[in-house]
């Protein structure tokens, strides 16, 4: 199994951190200090070496340090299997975000070539009680890591879509309109619906391998109304034959923008919304690892995790348990948590950060093991 790891990270007027700098090795990064110390900065750093918007999905101006709003950048040395690529990521006053890759000017997915990158934060807890929005965005972020052209399909279907609903708002009724951009949906959107089946049975068979501490779940594509059209003509003609309801709605309601992620405990068969919160937690991480160890299986080294506060919810055995799980398939953690006595089962399994926040600055303090 080969390696990835970032290996340096270096900071520059990213968030509250000024300057900073880590080296470390492919072992897990164990993160420790006071709540608003700027723990999770770092990790939202890491999560930039991977496309997207990052785990916050934060824009490049709200990454900016207050108050000189300078703009930022972040570098760092990416171990991907036997090669290091020097990764530069910046923003200049609040511009969008630019990329280089070992010196050239690269575009967001090629970042998808080298790494992959998955994460669990604080806000997810509720992902199972909360809207379909967030379940869908979950699932997208770990269809993007099996299928780096997911990303292309949803920003192709939603540019689609958003002219569709424009016409849709303004009454338009010729069908002429509507022919091309409906095209241009299915053929994305039944793209989007095959992804995200793929990646379900990518989690179902890893979880269904692999003995954990953590409860499986059970895990199904809802539509809201009807069933996910499956092929692209059946999209087209469901788009079609729903003009004059999505006309009195103003927007369209047919399509991958209105699916909804399931879940089910499945020692239980009681769905993930009626779990309890400790359950619920042991879900998200149980899919987190599910996820990592099919990438590892399927691109030949595991992704870096990015958990935040991984300690919230997990009593001290499941705690062992998921970092015995880490270190067994040789991922490099990123994980924050308010002490160190949270990592004691790590041991010198891991390498530890202390971040001391003064007067609005965080300084990151390196700790032996």
């Amino acid at each position: 199994m080969a390696d990835l790891a970032l290996k340096h990270l270096t900071l520059s007027h990213f968030r509250s951190h000024k300057t900073g700098r880590i080296d470390c090795d492919k072992r897990p990064v164990a993160i420790y200090g006071r709540n608003g110390s700027g723990k999770t900065n770092i990790l939202e750093a890491v999560s930039l070496f991977s496309p997207g918007r990052g785990l916050r999905r934060a824009s490049a101006e709200d990454m900016m340090r207050r108050p000189e709003t300078l703009g930022w950048k972040v570098t760092g040395l990416l171990q991907a299997g036997p090669r290091l690529h020097e990764i530069e990521i910046w923003s200049e006053n609040g511009a969008a975000r630019q990329l280089r890759i070992d010196g050239k000017s690269a575009a967001q997915l090629e970042l998808a070539r080298l790494s992959r990158v998955l994460w669990l934060i604080p806000s997810m807890d509720r992902l199972w009680i909360e809207g379909a929005e967030g379940r869908r965005r979950f699932l997208d972020r770990m269809t993007l890591s099996f299928f780096p052209e997911h990303a292309d399909a949803t920003l192709a279907y939603e540019k689609a879509m958003r002219e569709r609903n424009r016409l849709l708002k303004d009454q338009v009724r010729d069908p002429h309109w509507y022919g091309a951009l409906e095209a241009q949906m299915a053929v994305n959107g039944a793209k989007i619906h095959a992804h995200r089946r793929a990646t379900l049975e990518f989690l179902e068979q890893a979880q269904a391998q692999t003995e954990t501490a953590f409860p499986t779940a059970t895990l199904e594509l809802m539509q809201s109304e009807g069933a996910m059209p499956d092929t692209e003509t059946d999209l087209r003609d469901a788009l079609t034959e729903s003009r004059f309801r999505d006309l009195a709605a103003g927007r369209s309601l047919v399509g991958p923008h209105r699916t909804d992620l399931y879940g089910v405990f499945a020692a239980k068969g009681v769905p993930a919304k009626d779990c309890s919160t400790g359950e619920q937690k042991a879900l998200l991480v149980s899919l987190i690892l599910a996820n990592a160890r099919a990438l590892s299986d399927l691109i030949g080294m595991p992704p870096i995790l990015l958990l935040d506060e991984i300690a919230a919810h997990l009593d001290a055995g499941r705690l062992a348990a998921l970092y015995d799980e880490i270190i067994g398939f040789g991922a490099q953690a990123w994980m924050t948590g308010t002490g160190p006595e949270l990592f004691d089962a790590l041991g010198d399994r891991a390498q530890y950060l202390e971040i001391q926040e003064t007067g609005g600055v965080s300084e990151i303090v390196m700790k032996s093991s």
